[in-house]
């Protein structure tokens, strides 16, 4: 990947980077879900066919060359996983703390996570950590 800066989130959302290309109705789908979930705005979405496949080592690779103050410390990938399961499970990727940590996050948990995460109060690994044999976060097992 040649140099290309990932693109910031709007204040307070996080970045959803659209990597699968072949389904444009099942990313439609896919934002309407994260939108549906709890109708607050947590999502700057990002569609940009340069980023079609990019692995996280790419991402990770891209980070580290950024400057500081304009560097993400995490970011949620829309890859051919979110477009074809029925629960559009995003990859949250972490760009900081372990670079290239993953989990998977369905739609429904999206705006908790992207809330959290935005403002610093509960860090990726504490999501990361608590994911389910399949390594998807699923909630706390409270609600």
């Amino acid at each position: 990947m040649a140099s290309m800066p990932l693109p910031a989130p709007k204040d307070l959302t996080s970045t959803v980077l659209r990597t699968d290309f072949s389904d444009d109705a099942a990313w439609s789908a896919v934002q309407a879900a994260i939108d549906a979930a709890d109708g607050s705005p947590h999502a700057t979405y990002v569609s940009d066919p340069r980023f079609t496949d990019v692995s996280i080592q790419a991402l990770i690779d891209e980070e580290a060359a950024t400057e500081e103050d304009d560097k993400l410390t995490y970011v949620f990938l829309a890859d051919a996983t979110t477009m074809t399961d029925p629960s559009s499970p995003l990859l949250a990727v972490d760009l900081y703390n372990e670079p290239g940590r993953t989990c998977r996050v369905p739609a429904r948990w999206y705006p908790g996570i992207s809330a959290n995460l935005s403002i610093a109060n509960i860090d990726f690994a504490d999501f990361a950590d608590a994911v389910d044999g399949s390594g998807t976060f699923r909630g706390w097992g409270d609600d």
